[in-house]
């Protein structure tokens, strides 16, 4: 499927999940496609944060695109990260995602290295020129280290080098910026998605045109129940979805003080995934460490406290 407007809606990146040897559970990711398609999305994002895509090696991450590109089978559009540290190593993830069949393309600014805005825009240039599909620029600061400016993030859209944004950057302001830009540059087919999964309803408000929730892989019905309300303009049914998933993602804080807030919330929406019957372990990859007895019990009263479990 290749995607003929712009992404909306609601994309889930889309957890892998592992065997307790850590390979590509490729059986309990089919159920989990299948639980997000039911559960009313409109895309899915392979290869992201929730995806633990920095912890997969290379042939896990041909495994996840092959195995949800094959099942999805044109459903829904697939977008591919193809995220890694520097201009080069992202191009042998754009050549495997091409040939697997992906929709479009997720990429942040490099990393590791530090890198000025015209060697960013070197580095999207690239990418979109080489890959032939659209491409969506991660806006990630938390692990990238690097705020992609609105300006420069506005200037490749108009040269059609980016096709949309992922605003994981819990910046609300600095969103608001990319969409008047948008607005006031005439760009209206550049796509703007929040990955801030608490203030959805405010990203919508403000024009935003989707989400792309960890969450969403636990309740994807919220979410679509959630975008469905704000796209008729009811704010008030928005506005109380937006807060029982509010309430809900408390989960990802479990283990916080024992581990990483990364490996928690992973570990969470994991166990979560677990406990809701949808993948057979709840397994996340080395070095993070699992949830223990007591707080994967905790996940299960916030699951029951949003009628999940």
């Amino acid at each position: 499927m290749t995607i003929a407007t712009a992404a909306s809606g609601v994309i889930p990146p889309v957890c892998t999940p592992l065997t307790p040897a850590h390979e590509v559970d490729t059986a309990s990711l089919t159920r989990l496609v299948d639980h997000l398609l039911d559960g009313g999305v409109d895309g899915l994002f392979v290869l992201g944060s929730s995806s633990e895509t920095a912890f997969l090696t290379d042939g896990h991450r041909r495994t996840v695109l092959d195995t949800v590109i094959g099942h999805v089978a044109g459903q829904v559009p697939v977008l591919a990260g193809v995220i890694d540290m520097t201009t080069p190593r992202v191009l042998d993830h754009v050549r495997a995602a091409v040939a697997a069949g992906a929709d479009a393309l997720v990429a942040t600014a490099p990393f590791y290295t530090l890198t000025s805005p015209a060697e960013i825009a070197v580095h999207f240039r690239t990418i979109a020129a080489r890959a032939g599909l659209p491409l969506y620029a991660y806006d990630l600061p938390v692990s990238v280290h690097t705020k992609l400016d609105a300006a420069l993030v506005l200037d490749l859209a108009a040269e059609g080098v980016l096709t949309g944004i992922k605003d994981s950057s819990g910046n609300e302001a600095a969103l608001r910026e990319v969409l008047l830009g948008r607005r006031d540059r005439g760009i209206a087919s550049f796509s703007v998605l929040t990955g801030s999964e608490l203030t959805v309803d405010t990203a919508l408000w403000m024009g935003a045109d989707g989400v792309v929730p960890g969450l969403g892989n636990i309740d994807p019905h919220g979410y679509t129940r959630l975008f469905h309300a704000a796209s008729k303009g009811d704010w008030t049914t928005a506005r109380d979805e937006q807060e029982r998933l509010f309430r809900l993602y408390d989960l990802v804080k479990v283990a916080r003080g024992r581990m990483g807030g990364g490996s928690s919330a992973l570990g969470a929406f994991k166990a979560a995934l677990h406990l809701r019957g949808v993948i057979d372990h709840p397994t996340t990859a080395p070095p993070q460490i699992p949830l223990n007895a007591e707080e994967t019990a905790r996940v299960a009263e916030h699951l029951t406290g949003a009628g999940l479990l």
